[in-house]
């Protein structure tokens, strides 16, 4: 009695090429989507520059000052008479002032008073945390590399 010859069995073959490219996709999908999920309460001013300016989470409350002296409340526009209501309103009802930070996103050309106007208005309604917004110093930033 004969038997047949046993077939050797192929070996499988794991192609890394299509794997490396999901995983290219997969990345390139995660940090666009997050990219898209940032919330930029501030508008776009001309920063005061600082070579000690940390990165920072963005606030629920963003004071702005833009050039022409103009102020916004996270992007709604406000006059310094009703800063402290818009203020209220946006850290919401049951918000713990107390505990809030509000950044003042202030251009390099507003007077310095006009910041310390806007600071007052949100000591009225009880907040005692700020932050200045800045921008990193160029010349500081390519030093430090």
């Amino acid at each position: 009695m004969k038997f047949k010859a046993r077939r050797e069995l192929k070996h499988t073959r794991i192609e890394i090429i299509p794997m490396i490219d999901t995983m290219f996709f997969l990345l390139v999908f995660f940090m666009l989507s997050s990219l898209a999920l940032t919330r930029l309460n501030g508008l776009p001013v001309n920063l005061p520059r600082a070579s000690s300016a940390p990165k920072q989470a963005p606030a629920e409350l963003t004071v702005t000052l833009d050039k022409n002296q103009k102020l916004y409340v996270n992007k709604t526009p406000v006059t310094f008479e009703t800063l402290e209501k818009t203020l209220l309103e946006k850290a919401g009802p049951k918000a713990d002032l107390g505990q809030a930070t509000v950044i003042i996103n202030a251009d390099t050309s507003v007077p310095h008073g006009l910041v310390v106007r806007c600071i007052d208005g949100a000591r009225e309604v009880g907040i005692t945390r700020f932050a200045i917004a800045t921008s990193p110093d160029s010349a500081t930033a390519t030093e430090a590399r």
